[in-house]
């Protein structure tokens, strides 16, 4: 196994693990938010506002997580790029000066 693909494999495995802990956290975070509307619901204090709240919360907060891993996906592609582009440049090295 080269460096490179060494370098890509830990990529991945970072990658994945911050996919995996934003998801982890997005669901903590959910239900913690959550706690202080349900018991304002139980205790009446948000009527017929109260499904609209909450949805409108939840939706606010999965939009966050939602864009760290679409940020996490996009710098993942980056470097797989990048990793991609060194790969062609030590090939291309290797076969300066060979003759056809």
């Amino acid at each position: 196994m080269s460096f490179l693909t060494r370098i890509e494999a830990l990529k991945d495995l970072v990658q994945e693990a911050v996919d995996k802990g934003a998801t982890t956290v997005e669901q903590i975070h959910q239900a913690i938010a959550a706690m202080p509307l349900d018991a304002l619901e139980k205790r009446g204090l948000l009527d017929d506002k109260a499904s609209a709240v909450k949805e409108a919360h939840a939706a606010t907060i999965g939009t966050v997580y939602d864009a760290i891993r679409k940020v996490n996906q996009e710098i993942g592609d980056l470097a797989s790029g990048f990793i991609e582009t060194l790969e062609d440049q030590i090939e291309a090295q290797k076969n300066i000066g060979k003759k056809p």
